[in-house]
């Protein structure tokens, strides 16, 4: 028989999300790294088509990984529980994997090609180790909507600190542990955060008795029909592309936010921190609003209004120089923390964790873990799609693109900045057309 979760088992499962800290390294810096702009100190590792190749190559390893490990997890039964001796296996080797990223071989692009694909492959393994159970857990131990309410609402506070710390702090980690030598700070960043990726990671597995809050049910489905019975859900479909646009419109905006800081607006790597901390301070002020609105209105109204706003301000974004003063610059980083809240942070776990709990209860299986592994897959594919796109667009202004992707460009073009804000808007109207579709 369950129990009530007490708050502080809520918290703990939150503080181990502190995952999120390798997927902003992954979306801010190991492109920023391998393809750097001209004044960053720092040189080309290879080609942006090499860099696009070998992490779709570990993208597609990733995604092969996704639905079976949460497949794992719902058939798993240990005196430990389902999920948390996975989070217990991953969480190291993923910090790990992603300080590997930064240790390339930097005079051989084949050897560095080979490198890139290979880390990858196992950096993205490992996240979805930790990463599907870790989310299954909000449907495993709340057993009630409330509970798994809030749940998703500890999870998305820490995954906002730990994101708005992953973007805040680099560029002064940087500064004070490199010295001058961007290479020694960029590495020195990399492994101070990934020391507190460990260490929330470890607060969930040994602070939060999963066996002793969970049902102790798993899933009797073999995965043919584990995966017949989800995708029969038409919310749940309309659910994942909606999510799908929204994070390849979201992750080449967090990509870009460094380009736009020194090449657009002309500032220093300190500003980096300056915009992180405003685009986040927003975000944090708008948390608490975002989740009482959602109560009242339901997640699928809300989430739609943050999908709008985040096309205004981002086509905005893409004038900025233009006909937008370079001085609003602040302001607009400022004002796309209001829909970040919920469009990033609060909606997802919550929407899947019901739709996961929907489909388990009418199934007559458990089997959260498919979903949210399902859900990973859609995340590693706008990830994927990001990575392909994003250094092609990016050196798009040079004029001749395929010799600009084949061989190491002089820079990022500032069209290709450009060009790139516009895309994220394009991705934003796409997925609110399926969120539009989605019916709470």
């Amino acid at each position: 028989m369950s129990r009530k979760l007490p708050t502080n088992i809520q918290i703990f499962y939150g503080l181990g999300v502190s995952y999120a800290i390798v997927d902003q390294i992954f979306a801010q810096w190991i492109l920023y790294f391998y393809l750097p702009p001209e004044s960053s100190g720092l040189k080309p590792v290879m080609a942006p088509l090499f860099i696009s190749m070998a992490l779709v190559i570990s993208r597609v390893v990733d995604m092969v990984t996704d639905p079976l490990v949460g497949f794992l997890s719902d058939k798993v039964n240990t005196r430990w529980g389902r999920r948390i001796p996975f989070i217990a296996i991953g969480i190291i080797p993923l910090a790990i994997f992603t300080v590997a990223f930064f240790y390339p071989p930097m005079n051989n692009e084949k050897l560095a090609f080979f490198y890139l694909a290979g880390v990858g492959s196992l950096f993205f393994t490992f996240y979805t180790i930790v990463g599907a159970p870790y989310n299954s857990l909000i449907p495993e131990i709340g057993q009630t909507t409330e509970e798994r309410l809030n749940l998703s609402t500890w999870q998305s506070i820490f995954r906002l600190i730990y994101t708005a710390v992953a973007m805040i702090i680099p560029g002064a980690l940087i500064k004070t542990l490199g010295r001058g030598d961007t290479l020694v700070g960029i590495r020195g960043m990399v492994i101070s955060l990934c020391v507190l990726v460990i260490v929330g990671g470890l607060i969930t597995v040994f602070l939060v008795p999963e066996k002793k809050y969970s049902l102790g049910l798993t899933s009797q489905a073999n995965f043919k029909d584990t995966m017949s019975t989800i995708f029969k859900n038409k919310d749940f479909i309309n659910y994942l592309f909606g999510l799908l646009f929204f994070f390849i419109g979201f992750n080449n905006l967090r990509a870009i936010m460094n380009y736009f800081i020194e090449d657009i607006m002309g500032l220093g790597k300190g500003a980096i921190t300056i915009a992180s901390a405003l685009l986040f301070g927003m975000s944090a002020l708008c948390f608490y609003p975002t989740n009482k609105l959602s109560k009242k209105y339901g997640y699928r109204k809300i989430m739609l209004i943050c999908l709008s706003l985040l096309i205004i301000f981002t086509l905005l974004l893409s004038q900025l120089g233009k006909l937008v003063p370079i001085s609003f610059g602040y302001p607009l980083f400022t004002l796309i923390g209001i829909p970040v809240a919920g469009a990033a942070f609060i909606f997802p776990p919550a929407m899947l964790s019901e739709i996961g709990n929907r489909i388990s209860e009418e199934s007559g299986n458990r089997i959260e873990g498919v979903c949210f592994g399902i859900q990973g897959f859609f995340l590693k594919m706008a990830f994927m799609i990001s990575i392909l796109i994003l250094p092609i667009i990016l050196v798009a202004g040079n004029g001749d693109i395929l010799s600009a992707i084949t061989t190491a460009p002089k820079g990022v073009e500032k069209s290709g900045i450009y060009l790139t804000a516009i895309v994220s808007s394009i991705s934003f109207l796409i997925s609110f057309f399926f969120y539009y579709r989605y019916k709470e």
